[in-house]
């Protein structure tokens, strides 16, 4: 994974002293990502994960409607095939506690204060662990995508085509998941940075990258619609870095 597709990734940061909230997402900005959202209570929490759904989750353990604990496992459990990796960012320093949240699932544990270098490091850790590597080349039914060189190689003709940089940016996000429902919502931020007022764009270019790398594009066999929810990418092999 390179330094700039690391550090695009979404991360959600929940805590209720919104200026610690202002700090963290300030020191993340300061060391380049590009994506993040503040909650300050498990509600904002829940309605900020469905709607930018985050790639990495920094949680406060002590809230005042709940605890992260049990907001780390109702995150994790979304999605069983691809849980939502944690951190935690606490005041307390203690074994019991370092102990519940890895039982809960949590992949660290942040104790504060902490610096900026060290919360990015780790975030960075987090990262590329629990993500593979950015996909390259994907072969689908009808076509392989080279996305290292936005470039579509069809098998029925082998013709070249090539993607533009919102098309190539749709189709490593469909890649990045390949086999799973990517919302709508998470299709938006990762092509134009914002979930808001972009659905009808999407579904335009759905349409045109259908055209690029399906041989019939009325009847996909690589770029399926889950009604209602958004997108999926059907790799025939997996994706090579």
């Amino acid at each position: 994974m390179t330094d700039a597709n690391l550090k695009s990734r979404r991360i959600l940061v929940v805590d209720d002293e919104p200026e610690l909230r202002r700090m963290v997402a300030s020191m993340l900005s300061a060391e380049g990502f590009t994506h993040v959202t503040q909650a300050g209570n498990v509600k904002e929490a829940l309605e900020a994960f469905r709607r930018v759904k985050p790639e990495l989750a920094l949680l406060d353990v002590m809230l005042p409607d709940g605890d992260g604990f049990t907001l780390c496992q109702y995150l994790r459990a979304f999605d069983p095939d691809a849980p939502l990796p944690v951190i935690f960012l606490t005041a307390k320093d203690e074994t019991d506690d370092r102990l519940s949240g890895l039982r809960s699932g949590a992949d660290d544990y942040v104790t504060k204060p902490f610096s900026p270098q060290e919360l990015a490091l780790r975030i960075a850790a987090v990262l590329r662990r629990c993500y593979p590597a950015e996909p390259e080349t994907v072969e689908l039914a009808d076509c392989v995508l080279d996305l290292g060189n936005a470039d579509v190689l069809r098998k029925d003709s082998d013709e070249h085509v090539s993607l533009t940089v919102k098309e190539r940016a749709l189709l490593e996000a469909l890649a990045r998941n390949a086999g799973r429902i990517v919302t709508t919502d998470a299709l938006c931020e990762a092509v134009w940075g914002d979930s808001f007022g972009y659905e009808q764009s999407l579904m335009t270019h759905v349409r045109r990258v259908r055209e690029k790398i399906e041989a019939d594009p009325s009847h996909p066999r690589s770029l399926v619609t889950a009604k209602g929810i958004g997108y999926k990418l059907i790799a025939q092999k997996g994706p090579r870095a």
